[in-house]
């Protein structure tokens, strides 16, 4: 049955959010002293992102016209992202940890008119070099420079210049917004690709207004939710989510600050939070640790909760009945274990969603455990973020849950995701070829995922098809799900990098979480050594290898893991090893840690 979306377009959506809630609260930011939330009103909202229409469209923005925003997430993002659709432009996003060289392409490329970039060290990246295009450069923090090629001016003098055109033509962004469609370009998202030049999304009003109703529809969003949105709007599952809070009308607070989240989950006590799958694992080994740090009666009752937690589970996950003596074992566990970790995330908690990398089937169980379970949900840039998700309610753990919507779904011979709906990208800015290769005949999109579809309509991903190892003995092994499990079993874990194609047996490179060897070390002679000191100490590589033991008795033995190295530092976005949504970039790691790697296999016939 079709989706019903009422919107022609999000600005469309916006202003009828607006004029349907104008005294609710729609967006808030950090005060400045982090004591809680200012927030923002649907109408003063409104007022704000028409100013920077009216302002846009003063500096020649028009319809489908790319206005590029080089920033981290932040109240000022969100103003901008509506103030651009508005006047009719699409938001090209750019990450704030782009290096200078990628970020004058993205721009470029785009052909983006106006730049928003956070402050001058941003604007800065595209200094020296032509972008064709671009017309004004729109700060949000500092002063312009006023012997800057492309001029720049502050957003609050756009903003002011807005006003003053609104004052004189009242009715102007109405117009405009009148000759916007479902089909017009909304959003220009450049994948972060493992090998070369990142490629332009072209993301259509039709398809994030479906995001909007379908996310609603599921009773993933309610009204009366707070949301915390911590993630990159720069990143489709960051901005997919501000099109659900629009739709719906929640209050959203808006602080890219991650190393603030876990502090201010406290402070805000939101109702719904979405992430990517690194924020659940640090909270995981936060509680796992302190609990077996404490040791005695402390570390006993823990793992007793746990394991009392995961058998009413695992009852659930079979659609069997908890029995009366389990549910009163449960409710002193959650009294004893799982409040103090539902009182760290704030104690409201009803929604959490994880997506934008695979999350561990033992980490979403403890997180279930602990009455917290984890809507694991699964899309790609070229998809509008949201395709599939696990609806509260009806958590399958292990799955990505069911197609959002009327999406449509389907399995190709070799064990390829195919999709076809309104979310999915237009195609690739100015890319046809590349465009044309990523549909079947019949337009459905090639994920480029390998993936089941169980009786139910759950989806479960195996692995990327291009990240699939085949070992030089001609076995198939999907790392995430082995690196997922060793971050499972292993507490103190940050990353985890399988190797093996065309090798005779697998290795692994693996980082270790900061404060959790930390807390590890206390005690013990390592202790008050720096990071490196401690991770390349014999104790951590003795400790990570009986980790890895407890792995291989969960293996089959072609994929058991026969070396590891422990890397000195962690895997960074800087250093190309991770992308912004904190995928693994398999390539750069095996490039940059090649002598780490060729280590494990030396002396052996590894390369056939």
């Amino acid at each position: 049955m079709a989706l019903d979306v009422p919107y022609r377009s999000v600005p469309d959506m916006f202003l009828k959010r607006v004029a349907d809630s104008p005294d609710r609260h729609a967006f808030a930011h950090p005060a400045p002293d982090d004591s809680g939330p200012v927030w923002l009103t649907w109408e003063q909202v409104g007022q704000r992102a028409k100013a920077i229409a009216a302002g846009l469209h003063g500096l020649g923005v028009g319809l489908e016209d790319p206005v590029a925003i080089l920033a981290n997430t932040r109240l000022e993002w969100v103003l901008a992202d509506f103030g651009i659709m508005c006047a009719g432009g699409a938001t090209t996003t750019v990450y704030p940890t782009t290096e200078p060289e990628d970020a004058t392409y993205i721009i470029a490329d785009s052909g983006s008119k106006v730049l928003f970039a956070e402050n001058p060290a941003q604007a800065a990246k595209i200094a020296g070099t032509a972008v064709p295009a671009l017309t004004h450069v729109v700060l949000f923090d500092g002063a312009p420079d006023p012997a800057a090629t492309v001029p720049q001016l502050t957003l609050a003098e756009l903003e002011e210049r807005g006003a003053r055109a609104l004052e004189n033509e009242p009715d102007l962004i109405d117009m405009l917004v009148a000759g916007i469609g479902p089909d017009h370009l909304a959003t220009l998202i450049y994948t972060s690709g493992t090998t070369g030049r990142p490629k332009g999304v072209e993301l259509l009003h039709g398809g994030w207004c479906w995001e909007g109703v379908a996310q609603a529809e599921l009773g993933l969003l309610h009204v009366d939710d707070l949301q915390y949105l911590w993630l990159p709007l720069s990143h489709s599952f960051g901005k997919t989510l501000l099109c659900g809070a629009t739709h719906v009308g929640l209050p959203t607070y808006v602080d890219g600050r991650v190393d603030k989240l876990v502090d201010l989950l406290g402070v805000i006590r939101p109702t719904l939070m979405c992430g990517a799958p690194r924020v659940f694992e640090k909270v995981y080994n936060k509680a796992v640790t302190t609990a077996q740090g404490a040791g005695g009666a402390k570390a006993k009752i823990f793992a007793w909760g746990v394991a009392v937690g995961k058998q009413k589970v695992a009852l659930e996950q079979a659609g069997k009945p908890v029995p009366a003596g389990l549910k009163l074992k449960y409710a002193v566990a959650e009294k004893l274990v799982f409040s103090k970790l539902q009182a760290r995330l704030g104690g409201r908690m009803r929604v959490l969603v994880s997506g934008a990398a695979p999350l561990s089937k033992e980490i979403g169980t403890f997180f279930a455990a602990a009455n917290l379970p984890i809507s694991e949900g699964y899309g790609l840039t070229e998809t509008s973020a949201g395709a599939f998700v696990n609806p509260p309610g009806g958590l399958k753990i292990g799955s990505v849950g069911r197609a959002m919507g009327d999406l449509e779904c389907r399995i190709d011979s070799d064990g390829e995701i195919l999709v076809r709906g309104k979310p999915v990208m237009r195609g690739y800015h100015n890319l046809p070829e590349e465009t044309a290769a990523a549909f079947t005949e019949d337009g459905f999109f090639r994920t480029g995922d390998i993936g089941t579809l169980d009786d139910d309509g759950y989806l479960c991903i195996t692995d990327r098809k291009k990240d699939l190892v085949k070992t030089s003995g001609g076995k198939y092994i999907a790392p995430s799900h082995i690196e997922g499990m060793f971050k499972a079993v292993c507490p103190y874990t940050s990353q985890a990098v399988v190797i093996g194609q065309a090798r005779n047996y697998c290795t692994m490179l693996v980082t270790l979480d900061p404060d959790a060897i930390k807390a590890w070390a206390a005690g013990t002679p390592l202790e008050g050594r720096d990071y490196t000191a401690i991770v390349t100490s014999p104790e951590a590589q003795a400790m990570v290898e009986g980790y890895v033991a407890e792995l291989n008795g969960k293996l089959n033995r072609w994929e058991t893991i026969k070396k590891v190295t422990i890397l000195p530092r962690d895997l960074t976005i800087e250093d190309g090893e991770v992308t912004p949504s904190l995928k693994i970039k398999r390539r750069s790691v095996e490039t940059n840690f090649a002598d780490e790697i060729d280590k494990m296999y030396a002396g052996t016939l590894a390369e056939l």
